[in-house]
C-alpha cells in the first residue's frame, strides 16, 4: 500500500489510532486526527473534516458502521477501513526471511486474550519472535499492530481480533485463524446476530495452512465449513469431549490430537500430554475449568498447524499462567471447617463468559457478584442454566433491573443482595461484605459479573483489582489468623 502524499482521517486517537497516524506520516502520508475529547487533536468535529481531499479513513471500533461520517465517506466513495486493514497493507518484509511475517489471527466472543497469550508464549519458546498485536489492551505503543506489523524483527504475530475490527477489514490471508466461540455480544452496534457472525468469520477468509474452530459450537463449525479457504488449509475442530477424525480434544485424561496436525493423517489419534501436567486449567481439587481447556486446545492447534515443535509447545503451554482478571484466586480467608477462597474473573463481561465461569465450580457453591453495565443483554438463560451452582448472589452497577429480573423469573429461591450503586468509591468493599455474610467454608466468591465495568470502574482491569484489594482486606479481619 503506498500512502505517499495521501490524506487519511484518523477517527479517534486512542493506542491504534495514534500509532497508526505516526506510522502513516513516516511514510509521507498527510493525517488528519479527528477526536472530539483530545486536544491534541487536528479536528474536534466531523462537521470540519473536508471530504473532498480525503482519500482513506480508519474508524476506532467506538463508531459503529452507522455513524454518520462513516456513511458519508462511503457515499463519497472513500475506503473506511480499521486498524488492522492498515496493519495488513503496510506489512514489511521479516529481515530474516525476506518475506512478511506470518499472522495468526484468534477472534471468538470470549477467550481471545488467553488463546492469543498462549499462542505467543508457545511460539515464543520455539525459538520465534511473537508477539501478541491487535485488540489485546495496551498502552505500549510500540506493541500496537500497526507498529509490529511495520518492524521487520518479528517472525511472527499473534494478533487478537475483536468483531469492531474485523467488519472494517477485508484484505486479510491469515496464516493461521481460529474462532473460540459466538454468543450474542454486541449486537446494538453489528445490527444483529448474522452480522456479528459475519463479521468473526471473516478470519477465516483465504487462511493458507489452518483455521480453528469450535466443534461444540454449531455456528462456529458452519462458519468453519463454509469458509473458502486456501488449498491445501486444514480445518481442525477443537472439542472437550474426544475428538473425532479431524479434531483435538479429551480423552481418557490425555489432550488427544485426531485432526493429523501431529501425525499427518486426521483420523489418527495421538496422545499428547496427560491433561493433569496443566495446572492452571485446574481448580486446586483437579476440577477443569472448561473455559480455559478450550483456549488452551484452540491455541495448541494454532502453533502445531504453524509448524511449530510439538515437545516443545507442549512445555511452553505447561508453565503458562493466564493473565490477571481470568479466573484467578486472589484471596482466601480460612475460617472454621476449611476455607473461603475469592476468585477473580472480571474479564466475564458478557453472559457466555460468565457462565462458563461459574460452570467450573460445584452446586451450591458460588456466591456471585454480578452486574455492572449490560448493553441490553438479558441474563434469563444464564441465571436458569446456573441456578444450581449459584448459592447466593450480590449484584453492583448502576443498571440492576436486568438481573433482578433474571433472579426474579428463573431462580426466585436465590437469595440476592443489590449494591446501591451510589458512592463508586466503595462499592466493591460494600460487595465483599455482602458476600461475606452469605459465604461459608468451601464456598467459592466469585466475580464473574457478566457485564461490562464502565459505569463503575475504568475498566474490567480496574474492577478486578478493586475486587482484589477488597477480598484481601475482608480475609484479614474475618479469616483465622
Amino acid at each position: 500500500m503506498q500512502v505517499n502524499d495521501t490524506t487519511v482521517v484518523i477517527a479517534g486517537l486512542g493506542v491504534s489510532g495514534t500509532s497508526l497516524a505516526e506510522v502513516l506520516k513516516e511514510r509521507g502520508a498527510h493525517v488528519i486526527g479527528v477526536d472530539e475529547r483530545k486536544p491534541e487533536a487536528d479536528l474536534h468535529s466531523f462537521a470540519d473534516v473536508d471530504w473532498d481531499h480525503v482519500d482513506y479513513v480508519m474508524a476506532s471500533p467506538v463508531f459503529n458502521p452507522r455513524t454518520p461520517f462513516i456513511l458519508e465517506a462511503q457515499r463519497r466513495g472513500i475506503p473506511v477501513m480499521s486498524e488492522v486493514e492498515f496493519a495488513w497493507r503496510l506489512r514489511v518484509d521479516n529481515q530474516r526471511t525476506g518475506k512478511p511475517a506470518p499472522w495468526i489471527g484468534i477472534t471468538g466472543t470470549n477467550g481471545k486474550t488467553s488463546t492469543t497469550e498462549m499462542t505467543s508464549e508457545m511460539l515464543s519458546a520455539c525459538g520465534l519472535d511473537a508477539p501478541t498485536a491487535g485488540n489485546i489492551a495496551s498502552g505500549d505503543m510500540s506493541m500496537s499492530l500497526s507498529r509490529c506489523a511495520t518492524n521487520p524483527q518479528h517472525d511472527v504475530l499473534c494478533v487478537e481480533l475483536s468483531s469492531f475490527q474485523l467488519h472494517f477489514t477485508d484484505s486479510l490471508e491469515l496464516d493461521c485463524a481460529a474462532i473460540t466461540n459466538i454468543a450474542d455480544d454486541h449486537l446494538d452496534w453489528h445490527g444483529g446476530r448474522e452480522n456479528y457472525a459475519a463479521d468473526k468469520s471473516k478470519v477465516f477468509h483465504n487462511a493458507k495452512r489452518v483455521v480453528v474452530y469450535n466443534a461444540q459450537d454449531a455456528t462456529v463449525s458452519a462458519l468453519a465449513k463454509a469458509a473458502q479457504t486456501a488449498e491445501g488449509c486444514r480445518k481442525v475442530g477443537f472439542t472437550l469431549a474426544e475428538p473425532q477424525a479431524g479434531e483435538i480434544g479429551i480423552a481418557d485424561g490425555f489432550i488427544v490430537d485426531n485432526s493429523g496436525l501431529v501425525s499427518g493423517t486426521a483420523g489418527e489419534a495421538v496422545k499428547l500430554a496427560p491433561i493433569a501436567d496443566f495446572t492452571h486449567l485446574m481448580e486446586p481439587d483437579g476440577t477443569l475449568y472448561p473455559h480455559l481447556v478450550a483456549d488452551a486446545l484452540t491455541a495448541l492447534a494454532l502453533v502445531l498447524g504453524l509448524g511449530a515443535d510439538t515437545a516443545t509447545a507442549l512445555q511452553a503451554l505447561k508453565s503458562f499462567k493466564p493473565g490477571g482478571h481470568r479466573i484467578e484466586t486472589v484471596a482466601e480467608a480460612k475460617v472454621d471447617g476449611g476455607s473461603i477462597r475469592f476468585v477473580d474473573d472480571s474479564k466475564a463481561t458478557n453472559g457466555h463468559a460468565a457462565n462458563a465461569s461459574l460452570s467450573s465450580f460445584p452446586a451450591k457453591s458460588v456466591v456471585w457478584i454480578a452486574g455492572g453495565l449490560a448493553k441490553g443483554s438479558r441474563f434469563e438463560q444464564l441465571v436458569h442454566d446456573q441456578a444450581n451452582t449459584i448459592k447466593a448472589a450480590v449484584i453492583i452497577g448502576v443498571d440492576q433491573e436486568p438481573m433482578r429480573e433474571a433472579f426474579a423469573s428463573e431462580a426466585p429461591e436465590i437469595p440476592v443482595t443489590f449494591i446501591d450503586p451510589e458512592d463508586k468509591t466503595t462499592v466493591m468493599e460494600r460487595a465483599v461484605e455482602a458476600c461475606g455474610q452469605y459465604a461459608t467454608a468451601g464456598d467459592v466468591v466469585l466475580m464473574a459479573p457478566a457485564c461490562a465495568s464502565m459505569d463503575q470502574f475504568k475498566s474490567y482491569a480496574d474492577r478486578g483489582n478493586q475486587f482484589a484489594s477488597a477480598a484481601k482486606a475482608w480475609s484479614e479481619v474475618h479469616g483465622i489468623q
